[in-house]
């Protein structure tokens, strides 16, 4: 599959801690270089953007403030972040507006694009950008095999950045199973997985076998079900970073029922979550617009269609 093949509908929403170096990219630019561990509620930013499809750096600077005080890290770009409808401007705009204003936070920029070589040049331009790492899905195409997933993640690896597995299967179309996970983390560089496989027992299966990595749920209904996550990373934590972080340490039903309550409010687990998600922040003044990459998309192509 191709860069112009990438889906554009919505992919539907069905440990040990190891050290990552927030701003180990940016150390270079005179920013510290501190260590926070990679565990907790790392928020999936969406992309604030304006009615002509460009990034709003300040609501990306609200957003951020509005939740800094609750996560442990900031992964802008991935599919809460509509990462696999940005171009590649939107994309980089996103993630460099993120790292100007992370102030210690990590940054791990979401890459969501169908093949390994276009994965592994968007890596680098992560790097470039200051990205202290990259949470990346399996090549898109329900023929990808095993093997193919683990050179794949190879592959980026090699790209010199640390690297989140993001073990889902609604927009690649395939799914990495338990012992192709367990390899793959094995590898050199992999600091963490985002599990949004939508099975707690599959979950359950991964923290179980210790696969030398945190695992962190991806799933807000389904945090009370995973004992032993490290993490979650969801998009409720956009708006009720507070509430995820409450879960995580104490996943009781009651608190889960608050949670469930939350994402019936907010649209988390519609198809379109990101929009809901956006319209709840405009509520709040956090964003400005509650424009999506497909909106920007629409309104380019009737102005390009206009006489």
């Amino acid at each position: 599959m191709t860069n112009a093949e990438t889906p554009q509908t919505s992919p539907v929403r069905p440990g040990t801690g190891v050290a990552l170096e927030a701003g180990a990219a940016r150390a270079a630019s005179g920013r510290p270089h501190t260590a926070a561990p990679l565990s907790g509620v790392v928020v999936p930013l969406v992309t604030p953007l304006d009615r002509q499809g460009r990034v709003r750096a300040d609501d990306v600077a609200r957003l951020v403030d509005s939740v800094r005080a609750e996560v442990t890290a900031l992964m802008p770009t991935l599919s809460s972040g509509e990462g696999w409808l940005l171009t590649e401007a939107q994309w980089r705009d996103m993630v460099a507006a993120t790292v100007r204003c992370a102030g210690g936070l990590p940054v791990i920029a979401g890459v969501q694009l169908p093949d390994t070589g276009a994965v592994v040049a968007r890596t680098r331009l992560a790097a470039e950008l200051g990205a202290d790492a990259v949470a990346v899905t399996t090549p898109f195409g329900a023929g990808v095999g095993q093997e193919d997933i683990v050179t794949h993640y190879e592959r980026v690896l090699d790209a010199g950045s640390p690297v989140v597995v993001y073990n889902e299967e609604a927009l690649s179309g395939n799914r990495i199973e338990a012992g192709t996970l367990a390899r793959v983390c094995r590898l050199p560089g992999v600091i963490g997985v985002k599990e949004s496989s939508g099975d707690p027992a599959f979950t359950r299966q991964l923290v179980a076998a210790g696969l030398g990595v945190p695992v962190f749920e991806g799933w807000e209904n389904l945090l009370s079900q995973v004992p032993g996550v490290a993490g979650f990373i969801g998009p409720l934590a956009n708006l009720e970073p507070a509430l995820c972080t409450a879960l995580l340490r104490d996943p009781t039903p009651a608190l889960q029922a608050e949670v469930d309550a939350a994402c019936e409010t907010y649209g988390i687990l519609r198809d379109d979550w990101y929009l809901h998600v956006k319209r709840a922040l405009v509520a709040r003044g956090v964003i400005g617009t509650d424009t999506t990459a497909q909106d920007a998309r629409a309104a380019a192509a009737a102005a390009e269609a206009a006489p």
